[in-house]
């Protein structure tokens, strides 16, 4: 149950950070952002161990912002995609 916490905070801190990176207007409700920072959080975990090891057996408090950077970079880059996709011809998001 914890666990299921911290993936539905985590995914609200990276989901919120990425709308603020992002320019434009997102039209997402907190359900969405939600659902957007814990795709993002994890296709920047898959994008961070394609470049580095992973020190699971060494977790440490003073190494784990590489963690949020790469979960903020995977949260802009769904983000994006989300905007193509829903994006019509004139640039205007239609959810």
């Amino acid at each position: 149950m914890l666990s299921l916490l911290s993936w539905i905070v985590t995914g609200l801190v990276v989901g919120l950070i990425a709308r603020a990176l992002v320019p434009g207007r997102q039209s997402m409700g907190l359900i969405l952002t939600v659902a957007l920072g814990v795709i993002g959080a994890a296709v920047g975990g898959l994008i961070s161990t394609a470049f580095w090891p992973t020190w699971a057996n060494d977790p440490n408090v003073d190494r784990m912002w590489p963690g949020w950077l790469m979960s903020v970079i995977g949260g802009v880059i769904v983000l994006w995609g989300y905007i193509a996709l829903t994006a019509d011809r004139s640039g205007r998001t239609t959810v």
